[in-house]
């Protein structure tokens, strides 16, 4: 008896400890100061470990990601999921889907920037939300029928009360409020929104690209806009930016300083290099980094996540700071920190990526070219510990060294089999 209980706890102990071992990589962990070679051990979807030479022998899977940067999934928190049957955005064809754009990108979370009000939210969770892999959260739109031409001017379905009712049935998915192009000379869907979002306490997200004498710029970011707050958009070209020396007005670093959040949102027309790189080196420096990803954005100069980021480093700014502006910031602006950073315990969402030296050209939403030496590549990226992209098959093995039958696919660390199943939020 004594003997057998010695080989089944010889058996237990001789069980690797972990699923998959990112080994030799570069981490960059903004949340837990982090910069360094680290190895990243995975465990039941979780992260395990990360530390200097984990063993090999301790994980079912190691893979070699020497010379490569690991860091948490990327969280984009400007996106249009919501692709439907329509000529808009909500339910319409201005919408995309979320996993073929973006595990490809290295975001493993996206926020929805108000693509569905709380009339159709029930439908983008039931279609969109439920089904995709990537971690869909959303921004709920102080319209009741979402974002799409003439309805976004209807003061009458902007409801403050039903908005934030919804969000509160549904407060793990929805994690703010947004109004966005809104023309009229007034402030009622910014007031509306700041309603709801004070009932549900959660941030709201103004995008708006036109301003007029009675409705401005300043005094939205500097009198409207609450500390935790997002204006997105922040190098639009129609954004009062510099004083007629060229500096940076300021009220912008007043704003920021008072809790007021300046994100990214590069989108199909609000992104533009000639306020963004003397914005940059004057410091004024965006909090997050974002895509408002959506098929014309897609295909035109923003591309996808990595490229938007790839423009920061290009730039001047520092790789680890792109890299917070990417993971820990977005994710504590939704107040969701259970995401984008490696600790143990956390979800393990991971991208490795690759930085090519090359000669790079970069474009803005009006066709200006940015020449950088930098380009960021998402090699690997990991929702709740599986695979779901491999750019060059670095989890894999070469097709000669497999026994007969090939591969399996029914490793814990392979995402092959995960295809249909609902993800964790």
């Amino acid at each position: 008896m004594r003997f057998l209980l010695f080989l089944v706890a010889s058996a237990a102990l001789a069980q690797p400890s972990y699923d998959l071992l990112l080994k030799g990589g570069h981490v960059i962990d903004p949340k837990n100061r982090i910069s360094a070679r680290r190895d990243v051990a995975i465990a039941a979807g979780k992260i395990a470990a990360v530390g200097e030479n984990i063993p090999a022998s301790a994980a079912r899977k190691t893979v070699d990601v020497s010379g490569l940067y690991v860091t948490p999934g990327l969280v984009d928190i400007h996106v249009h999921v919501f692709p439907g049957p329509e000529r808009s955005y909500s339910h319409g064809s201005l919408s995309v889907y979320p996993d073929p754009n973006t595990f490809r990108a290295g975001v493993t979370t996206v926020v929805d920037a108000g693509t569905s009000g709380w009339r159709n939210f029930d439908t983008f969770k039931e279609l969109i939300i439920d089904r995709a892999r990537t971690r869909v959260l959303a921004l709920l739109n102080i319209v009741g029928a979402g974002m799409g031409g003439e309805v976004e001017q209807n003061t009458e379905d902007m409801d403050p009360k039903a908005t934030s009712e919804m969000v509160r049935k549904h407060r793990d998915i929805i994690v703010g409020i947004k109004t966005a192009h809104f023309t009229a000379p007034n402030w009622t869907a910014v007031d509306r929104g700041l309603e709801a979002a004070r009932l549900a306490d959660v941030p709201l997200m103004v995008d708006f690209g036109r301003f007029t004498p009675e409705r401005p710029y300043e005094d939205l970011v500097s009198k409207k806009l609450g500390p935790g707050d997002i204006y997105t958009h922040t190098y639009l070209a129609s954004v009062p930016m510099f004083d007629d020396q060229g500096r940076v007005r300021k009220y912008l670093f007043e704003a920021q300083k008072r809790g007021v959040i300046f994100d990214v949102g590069h989108g199909g027309g609000s992104f533009v290099f000639r306020y963004a790189v003397p914005a940059m080196k004057q410091g004024f420096l965006p909090n997050s980094i974002s895509t408002d990803l959506h098929a014309t954005s897609v295909v035109g100069g923003m591309k996808d996540m990595t490229n938007v980021m790839s423009k920061f480093v290009n730039m001047g700014m520092p790789l680890d700071d792109v890299i917070l502006r990417s993971t820990w910031n977005p994710a504590r602006e939704m107040k969701r920190e259970d995401l984008g950073h490696l600790s143990v315990g956390a979800p393990a969402d991971v991208a490795v990526l690759r930085v090519v030296n090359g000669d790079f050209g970069f474009v803005d939403v009006y066709g200006a070219r940015l020449r950088g030496t930098k380009k960021l590549v998402a090699e690997v990226t990991l929702r709740d510990g599986r695979v779901v992209w491999d750019l060059n098959g670095l989890t894999r093995e070469d097709w000669d060294k497999l026994g007969k039958y090939g591969p399996q696919g029914n490793s814990a660390w392979d995402g092959s089999i995960s295809r249909g199943v609902r993800s964790r939020r």
